[in-house]
């Protein structure tokens, strides 16, 4: 899915401090389980590979929901090249909600399913796509929940979300001389080509992989060194909230992700929530691109922490 570098060093950038030193406002309450039934909706369409019917159903299904929840709905369809030559269908979904407000968040996952299991321990599964319940649909999910709270009580700013394709159709750099940028196509396309010409947001929070029960949040590098502000206030915001257990405020890795193409390309300072432990041989979760990253992956508490932290972000945000 993507390129982890436990030991690359990236100082933080010194920025303006925006982070909370209350939450004075009350959020809408998260529900956990409005967002485990999105995550296992999108599963149940089977792999959400480019180039598939799982693919176009699912788009379908996140655009309806996002018209749904009354955002305005922006679906970008393009053709990406893969680092193998191949012609990949992608769809990027955005919802804006509250459209007419200047100042405005940004909050992004991919959707996609990698196409084959390569992590997985038994050779015979290495060709067979990835269910994605964990890396892909739970992001997506806690969006789309966060998504259907913010149609019922609109924030002061405006809020964002997008659901980015072609994120996992990555290849590691000592298998393709092509590997350079191979990873996240979708938001590569979107930053170059925004869905408004110039857009701009004050900060962008990704989601990747937040619905594990073992799931750690370490302050990932990418994001300390573009946006320190953006980290300090959701790992401070977490710790109010008691979700200092998953939101570990302490140095993780540095993950080439969707957020590294925001912050240089589109230049919106962001930041990566993403399972990630420093001390794992691997970084990430056993299961991670392999066929074993299913709905058994999910606990609800899990999401529920991430998703009431980013709305107690977002209704903050003044």
């Amino acid at each position: 899915m993507i390129l982890a570098v436990g030991g690359a060093a990236c100082t933080p950038k010194k920025q303006s401090a925006n982070t909370i030193a209350e939450n004075k406002i009350e959020a809408p309450q998260f529900n956990a389980d409005s967002a485990y039934t999105y995550i296992e909706k999108q599963v149940d369409f089977g792999p959400r590979v480019p180039n598939t019917n799982a693919q176009l159903a699912c788009a379908d299904y996140l655009t309806a929901s996002l018209k749904r929840f009354n955002a305005t709905v922006t679906r970008q369809e393009s053709s990406v090249t893969a680092y193998n030559g191949t012609k990949l269908r992608n769809i990027n979904i955005i919802g804006a909600f509250n459209p007419d407000a200047q100042a405005r968040i940004l909050l992004f996952s991919h959707w996609d399913s990698r196409p084959w299991a390569d992590q997985d321990p038994d050779p015979a599964n290495r060709n067979t796509p990835v269910m994605a319940a964990n890396d892909g649909a739970s992001g997506v999910g806690v969006l789309l929940e966060i998504a259907r709270q913010l149609a019922q009580k609109q924030p002061t700013i405006g809020v964002d979300i997008i659901f980015f394709d072609t994120e996992d159709y990555g290849v590691e750099s000592d298998q393709s001389p092509n590997a350079e940028n191979s990873w996240c196509l979708g938001t590569q396309y979107w930053a170059h080509s925004p869905h408004i010409p110039g857009y701009r947001a004050r900060f962008g929070i990704l989601l990747d992989m937040v619905g594990a029960g073992d799931a750690t949040f370490y302050r990932e590098q990418y994001s300390d060194y573009y946006a320190s502000f953006v980290v300090n206030n959701v790992w401070n915001t977490a710790a109010k909230l008691g979700f200092g257990k998953y939101f570990i405020n302490e140095k993780g890795g540095a993950i080439t992700d969707d957020h590294v193409y925001i912050n240089q390309i589109a230049e919106i300072p962001s930041i990566d929530i993403i399972q990630y432990n420093p001390h794992f041989e691997k970084g990430f979760a056993n299961y991670w691109h392999t066929i074993h990253d299913t709905m058994d992956n999910i606990d609800k508490n899990t999401l529920h922490a991430v998703g009431t932290t980013l709305l107690h972000v977002i209704y903050n945000e003044q």
